[in-house]
């Protein structure tokens, strides 16, 4: 069986990784991404706050060396999922089963002034080149805000306006700066009522405004303007980009209103032998690599039943986030997401511990990805 596997972030890498590990060289798997290498999410923010440096957090793809699995570096140019086609800088791939896991692109441009006026901490390029400006920021007014929904790690914006107390108070620059979080979600993390309190309670008690269900539409030089109309000044602000499916994804005819929609048991979308995983889905979870990991589980176990009989378990739609609290502190959520049902889960209170626990969870990743050791920082 041949499997072609679009996008080598944390849905391709740990499907790549599982269909190694239980099928071996019974299956051909092909793993295409146009970039040379890997970096959590986590880690923009570590190297942004200087808690790591850039070099440090890199994940070469040429260490994905797997028995049955072959890294080729190329631009995809077409999908095909009808006949499981895809065409690309590097030639024509076809498989028996095709994933597509190529996340949820950044459209930094769609914000007017976001680019001229602001500053955007999403793109890995955008994050490295923040370490810098903080590091010459002076104080002043910061503003963290929103400019689209969906967006990639609801919890992010929160961590960074929390990261970014903890920065000015280590440089002597609290007392002369305000910090303002501008999210569109009436809580910062709706499915966890517990986290969003905790979360609430830390914003009190370091002085950090929270503007709920807005989204901040366009910069003017030192104005961040809302979807309301509302004018906040600031001196340095920090933005999510909007997110949009990739343009070949777009092209293929696999998404309907914006995203690629999938069996929520199975994640195979409406072309049969084609799945997707991870943020490019409308499956119904937060757009985070923990969701798309456990997503492509799912879909490893489909092909390993299909090649060697038997049932794969249905996708239950669960997920664990951990929330930098600052201070040396994480907390974690362990919530599920099911069809019909409201999110259900756990709140687990900033600790040290756990702190350990999200360095562990790093580590052991790229231990299973890229066969190597690695400390976060």
């Amino acid at each position: 069986m041949k499997v072609l596997v679009l996008g080598a972030g944390f849905g391709g890498l740990e499907l790549t990784a599982r269909l190694s590990e239980t099928l071996g060289d019974e299956v051909e798997v092909t793993l295409l991404d146009k970039a040379d290498g890997f970096v959590f999410g986590f880690s923009k923010l570590d190297v942004m706050f200087g808690r790591t440096t850039a070099d440090a957090v890199q994940h070469s793809y040429r260490d994905v060396l797997k028995p049955g699995v072959r890294f080729v570096r190329t631009e995809i140019r077409q999908i095909d999922p009808e006949a499981r086609r895809v065409e690309t800088e590097a030639g024509t791939f076809e498989a028996d089963v095709l994933v597509v896991a190529l996340g949820a692109d950044l459209d930094v441009g769609a914000t007017p002034g976001l680019l001229e006026c602001g500053h955007e901490f999403y793109t890995v390029a955008g994050a490295f080149e923040l370490r810098d400006v903080l590091d010459r920021f002076e104080g002043g007014r910061v503003v963290v805000g929103v400019t689209s929904t969906p967006f990639k790690c609801p919890p992010a914006p929160s961590e960074t306006a929390l990261l970014m107390h903890d920065h000015l108070e280590r440089r002597g620059l609290r007392g002369r700066s305000e910090i303002a979080l501008v999210m569109p979600l009436g809580a910062p993390i709706p499915p966890s009522p517990a986290a969003s309190a905790a979360l609430l309670e830390a914003f009190a008690e370091r002085d950090i405004a929270w503007h709920p269900e807005r989204l901040v539409r366009s910069l003017e030089p030192g104005v961040a303007i809302t979807g309301d109309g509302d004018e906040m000044p600031f001196d340095l602000f920090l933005g999510v980009p909007k997110h949009r499916p990739p343009q070949v994804v777009l092209d293929s005819g696999l998404c309907v209103d914006g995203w690629v929609p999938v069996d929520p048991l199975t994640l195979e979308t409406s072309y049969p032998g084609v799945y997707a995983v991870g943020d490019v889905t409308s499956v119904g979870t937060p757009k985070a690599g923990v969701f798309a990991e456990r997503q492509a589980a799912v879909v490893a176990d489909e092909i390993v039943a299909q090649v060697r009989g038997g049932r794969a378990e249905p996708y239950d739609g669960r997920g664990i986030c951990y929330l930098e609290f600052g201070a040396g502190e994480v907390a974690k959520v362990d919530v599920s997401f099911r069809t019909g049902q409201a999110p259900s889960g756990q709140f687990d209170v900033a600790s040290a511990a756990l702190a350990a626990d999200k360095s562990e969870f790093g580590s052991s990743r790229i231990q299973r990805w890229f066969g190597r050791e690695w400390a976060p920082h």
